[in-house]
């Protein structure tokens, strides 16, 4: 099981990455994303999403902090985002620990605002940007 596994590809290649993530991220349902605003975070999600066949509109839970999508299997999928958190207690608050240890995936952007309530087994994937093209960097943590 390779503990990291780095991919560049264009904007236009998104699929590709997802599947790559979801294939790198089999065994592990909490998936963190790293990247700058507008580094394609949320575009990658929802790729992924598009992948479990996820029925309803995906789209980045800034102000509510999380959305709950279902797949066409009715399992559920969790997608926060933790971008405007002043502390990590705002997290704990909404339940995050119960969402992450439900065992349904978990799609986590601005995981850098919550460090210490992250799970020790997840995925981090560090999205960075030279020119066009984007280079994904995923790493297992266990």
């Amino acid at each position: 099981m390779k503990a990291e596994l780095t991919v560049e590809a264009a904007l236009i290649e998104l699929e590709e990455v997802a599947k790559a993530v979801l294939e790198f991220a089999s065994n592990c349902a909490v998936i963190a994303f790293y990247g700058d605003l507008g580094a394609g975070k949320t575009s990658l999600i929802k790729n992924i999403c598009n992948l479990l066949h996820v029925k309803d509109e995906v789209n980045s839970p800034t102000f509510s902090l999380v959305n709950e999508y279902l797949t066409e299997g009715n399992q559920k999928v969790f997608h926060f985002d933790f971008y405007r958190l002043l502390i990590e207690e705002e997290a704990l608050d909404m339940g995050c620990e119960d969402y992450f240890e439900s065992g349904s995936r978990c799609f986590i952007e601005w995981p850098e605002n919550i460090p210490s309530l992250l799970p020790l087994s997840r995925i981090e994937v560090y999205i960075s940007i030279s020119g066009s093209e984007r280079r994904y960097n995923l790493k297992r943590i266990q």
